[in-house]
């Protein structure tokens, strides 16, 4: 036997020494799974369609997604929300900041009534302040809805105008109008809020004035009295500083 034989069959068995170690070494492993595949499906002109590749006009369409192995369903997707769901989202978050600031301003109402104020006079100015806040947001809101209301009367008229002249209405003016008037539905339904938050502010007014001349031991009568009184008091001129 010759020397290069010699050396090849060195190099044969180094070789399955070392497969023989790499067996034993990965033995009781898991294979490497491959990449799973899914199918997108969603509705389409109220047909089932299933694609493994989404096309950018199912975008923003509700879809399942379901594994191409098992026919499961994996996951999905909700459908994206209209411009009138963006507008009513956007509403309820506004909605729920006003009303978590309503219900700090009271906590700390009451515990201002119960340790600071030795008046309904001082008591009252604390209302005051948020009843203008209110009031203010009221006036903006009704200001915007009428502003939104005669842009939006001006542009069905113009598109209006074009329609009876035989003309197309632009795709421009279309959208603007749409546009308007989901702002307008927008702020029509912020300034309801508002006035129905300045309502209740009258309720929670009178509650707590009642709750304080209970603690202070003040007849409605004594409470009467004092306010007339205030009413009718000119306040004191501020001090000339010279």
């Amino acid at each position: 036997m010759t020397v290069r034989t010699y050396t090849t069959l060195a190099a044969a068995l180094s070789v399955l020494v070392a497969y023989h170690a790499f067996a034993q070494g990965n033995k009781g492993k898991p294979a490497a799974a491959p990449t799973a595949k899914k199918l997108f499906c969603w509705e389409e002109k109220g047909q089932r369609v299933c694609s493994d590749a989404l096309p950018a006009d199912a975008v923003n369409v509700a879809r399942d997604e379901i594994s191409a192995t098992s026919g499961l369903r994996t996951g999905g997707v909700d459908r994206a929300m209209t411009e009138e769901e963006r507008a009513q989202a956007a509403i309820a978050a506004q909605q729920a900041q006003i009303d978590a600031a309503a219900a700090d301003m009271r906590r700390r109402t009451d515990a201002a009534m119960l340790l600071s104020y030795r008046s309904e006079d001082e008591l009252r100015r604390v209302f005051d302040e948020r009843t203008a806040i209110v009031d203010n947001n009221v006036r903006t809101a009704s200001y915007n809805t009428v502003s939104l209301r005669d842009g939006l009367i001006s542009l069905l008229q113009t598109a209006g105008d074009n329609e009876l002249a035989g003309r197309p209405v632009r795709k421009e003016v279309a959208a603007s109008i749409h546009q308007r008037h989901a702002e307008l539905v927008r702020t029509r339904r912020l300034q309801q809020s508002f006035e129905k938050q300045r309502a209740e502010l009258d309720v929670e007014i009178a509650d707590i004035l009642q709750r304080f001349r209970a603690m202070k031991g003040v007849s409605p009568e004594q409470a009467e009295e004092a306010a007339l009184k205030s009413a009718t008091t000119p306040e004191a001129p501020a001090p000339v500083r010279k």
